[in-house]
């Protein structure tokens, strides 16, 4: 099953979780946006509330949390992280990324 399908019947995430997820999967790969964007794109108002989703992305690296960064251009978070070796994880994949 593609990882579409599988956040379709997950039972394991709210269905705001799920919109954001879905919404990830339109990001190419090596491009960014941001926690606000990403709100924009599904018709939420808060880029917090979308950061807290992606702090629970059960389905990480395959629905690429990495991809949002904050407004002012910095990484923001990854897993709830601001510093270290998460941070780090996700500045490699994005580098990767863009090859």
């Amino acid at each position: 099953m593609d990882i579409r399908e599988r956040l379709k019947h997950s039972t394991s995430i709210t269905p705001f979780q799920r919109r954001v997820y879905m919404e990830l999967l339109n990001i190419p790969a090596g491009e960014v946006i941001t926690y606000g964007e990403l709100a924009r794109r599904i018709g939420c108002r808060s880029a917090q509330a979308v950061g807290q989703a992606l702090k629970r992305n059960p389905f990480a690296p395959e629905v690429p949390c990495h991809r949002v960064v904050a407004a002012d251009g910095s990484l923001g978070g990854y897993f709830g992280q601001r510093q270290g070796a998460m941070i780090e994880r996700k500045r490699k994949m994005l580098a990767d990324e863009r090859g």
